[in-house]
């Protein structure tokens, strides 16, 4: 007697649905450790809020904005 999913030809089926399912699951797992789940963004941060802040201030260092320019982006960020 063959175990349940063991007919002849659909051996193949069964293995490819668990090789993909094993595949899914290691993906989940290492977006979960890596902590980018959901938005990707820890303490549910709104998108790209943090990133824009980022290149702003890299902006203002390299000394392509002003100061007042700074300060309204920055201001026009907060508001959002």
């Amino acid at each position: 007697m063959h175990g349940w999913g063991m007919c002849p030809g659909w051996g193949w089926l069964f293995m490819t649905l668990f090789l993909v399912g094993l595949v899914l699951v290691l993906v989940v797992l290492m977006r979960v450790l890596a902590g980018s789940t959901g938005s990707g963004r820890p303490g549910g941060a709104a998108p790209g809020r943090d990133e824009a802040r980022q290149i702003l201030g890299v902006r203002y260092a390299r000394g392509e904005i002003s100061t007042e320019e700074y300060r309204a982006r920055l201001r026009a960020l907060e508001e959002e």
